[in-house]
């Protein structure tokens, strides 16, 4: 089937995205225990993270459209505080038992690694319903305005992911309210090409200086305070950051497919890719495997390895197997008071 006949439904093309930006997640924790030894991987490593974690909140919120509100967004918001909290209790109890880590502060108030993320979408969302009454660009200038000032804060910004909620949430407004049909209109093939070179001049630019960027501004944890910037205006360089998120991620999305393909079906199970993969990472950082990782040859290895298992975590069998703690059921959660019946040798006239 040739381009002139396919059909463009936008569900594809941000199941497409939702695809190519969990194997970036999956790559970019992989290749991290090794990007101080090898300057490659760490240009690598922030072109990642330039543009994979707005994107991310982009396409969720974006998914979110159709069930933010009503019962079935309370059962989504439910869901949400289930799976995070039998993750957090998972990788806490695995630190403890199995990887013997000191210095971690365990805490359901304090997500664990990429758990935040679960945080944050369960507060993005809150924070979408609270301000649904306001415009558009109500909505979306109060959430930059507050992902700047959110780093004045004199707090740990790791808590409860308060700094990446708040840094984040344009994202998911933006998604949220972005229409799809600006994908085929503004995506030209002409375009296509050049945003795809923008995208490969920021790699580029990553390897040259990347190394002088603190990576704390890429993960968007941390106030100003404790990335050393204490100066009244720091807030320009989270504003300076959002540009660059903001061209990055522009650029990323001239690499996704626009049709529906292979890898379309595997989008819709990124979920749980996302929730497992930090599990099999965590256990090879812990192995010795990391130590001859050292030459362009186990790096390509290691990469290979990402992509790969972020296929097999797509597969319809890992859903099948895992998905009582994946996607918990919560419809308990959520069943009917029984409406009391009339007590016997009553009777009720309508």
């Amino acid at each position: 089937m040739n381009n002139a006949t396919k059909v463009w439904r936008e569900e594809s093309y941000f199941l497409n995205l939702r695809f190519l930006l969990i194997v970036c997640v999956f790559v970019g924790n992989a290749i991290e225990p090794l990007i101080t030894r090898m300057p490659g991987l760490h240009a690598v490593y922030v072109w990642i993270f330039t543009f994979h974690m707005p994107l991310f909140v982009f396409v969720t919120g974006y998914f979110a459209k159709s069930n933010l509100r009503g019962r079935a967004g309370t059962k989504v918001l439910a869901q949400i505080a289930l799976q995070y909290l039998i993750f957090q209790s998972l990788y806490s109890a695995l630190d403890i038992t199995v990887f013997k880590v000191d210095g971690i502060h365990h805490s359901f108030f304090a997500p664990y690694l990429l758990l935040w993320f679960l945080a944050s979408h369960w507060l993005w969302r809150a924070a979408a319903l609270t301000m649904s009454s306001w415009s558009r660009r109500a909505q979306l200038g109060v959430s930059l305005i507050l992902g700047i000032a959110v780093g004045y804060l004199v707090i740990d910004g790791t808590w409860f992911s308060l700094s990446r909620t708040f840094v984040y949430l344009p994202f998911f407004l933006a998604g949220y309210h972005f229409r799809p049909e600006y994908i085929v209109k503004f995506f030209t093939p002409g375009i296509r090409a050049a945003a795809c070179s923008v995208s490969l001049l920021l790699l580029a630019a990553a390897y040259l200086w990347g190394h002088l960027l603190l990576l704390g501004w890429l993960y968007g944890s941390m106030t100003y305070s404790q990335l050393g910037a204490y100066t009244w205006y720091a807030g320009l360089g989270r504003l300076g950051l959002y540009a660059l998120q903001l061209c990055a991620s522009a650029a990323f999305l001239s690499f996704v497919p626009l049709y529906a393909c292979r890898i379309t079906e595997l989008g819709r199970r990124t979920l749980y890719v996302f929730l497992l993969h930090g599990l099999i990472v965590r256990f090879a950082a812990a192995s010795p495997l990391y130590a001859y990782l050292d030459n362009l040859g186990g790096t390509l290895a290691i990469i290979a390895a990402a992509v790969l298992l972020t296929i097999l975590l797509c597969q319809s069998w890992v859903r099948t197997a895992v998905s009582p703690i994946i996607e918990p059921q919560v419809e308990w959660l959520f069943s009917r008071v029984r409406k009391p019946r009339p007590a016997p040798g009553i009777r009720i006239f309508k």
